[in-house]
């Protein structure tokens, strides 16, 4: 009976020793993850995962680059100058087609070479005035679109070869499985799998700001070319008639008594 009573009393000093080592073994892994620095964490996936995370940095240098820069290019200022389209309708009125020319390559802005456009075709009649003002808003809408469009390339890119790197991570981290033949725990692996997915995050934080600022600036630009389009008509409405070619108003017809 004395000796069960020994056997039971060891046990029990047994366990009580051992009890901590569990959590103190989980608080040190903690602490060791949890002291893990930002720089390590992102260019953790090896050469090939530093390779991807530098051309994603520079993928998101680009799109900010594009982002401030259309943010100063397409204000309505420079695209629709205030009273520009007024001043020339005055001068076609007077019948001052040179002055007008030359104002508009004085003050270079998308409205000015789309008037420039229409009162160089003037002797040719209404017609080619209409066609040339139709081709220069094409060009200038084109124009203007040219550096918007990249933000969309840049918003599929970077998710796309963010996923690369997650990919290429996780082929790596089970190759390590494999070759261990399965003495890797789940904690080598889950370690191998978030190095992984750092690419895939910074890819979606590209992708999202691109894509949000290629919408908005689309939309800005089809306001601003509709505008345009809709001044330099108004700025030749009143040498309209007067220009071969031009149709001239239907008149309704009589009502019978």
């Amino acid at each position: 009976m004395l000796d069960c009573f020994q056997i039971a009393r060891t046990s029990c000093w047994w366990l009580i020793a051992q009890a901590p080592v569990g959590p103190a073994v989980a608080v040190a892994k903690t602490s060791s993850a949890q002291n893990d620095s930002f720089l390590s964490i992102v260019f953790s996936g090896g050469i090939l995962g530093i390779g991807i995370m530098l051309a994603l940095i520079g993928l998101s240098l680009i799109t900010v680059y594009l982002i401030v820069d259309q943010a100063l290019t397409l204000r309505r200022k420079d695209i629709l100058p205030d009273d520009f389209a007024e001043a020339i309708r005055q001068m076609l009125i007077q019948g001052r087609l040179k002055e007008a020319d030359q104002l508009c390559r004085e003050k270079p802005s998308p409205l000015a070479f789309i008037i420039a456009s229409g009162i160089a075709e003037v002797e040719f009649g209404w017609p080619a005035v209409e066609k040339a003002l139709e081709d220069t808003t094409a060009e200038q809408s084109a124009r203007m679109y040219r550096k918007v469009e990249y933000l969309s390339v840049l918003g599929n890119l970077a998710p796309m070869l963010g996923l690369l790197g997650t990919v290429s991570g996780m082929i790596v981290a089970f190759r390590q499985v494999a070759l261990s033949q399965g003495a890797a725990g789940a904690g080598d692996l889950a370690q191998g799998i978030y190095s992984a997915l750092v690419t895939t995050v910074a890819g979606l934080i590209i992708a999202i700001p691109a894509m949000g600022a290629f919408a908005i600036y689309r939309n800005r630009i089809d306001q601003l070319i509709a505008e345009t389009a809709y001044a330099a008509l108004h700025a030749f409405a009143p040498i309209r008639r007067r220009l071969p070619g031009s149709n001239p108003p239907r008149v309704a017809p009589a009502r019978p008594s």
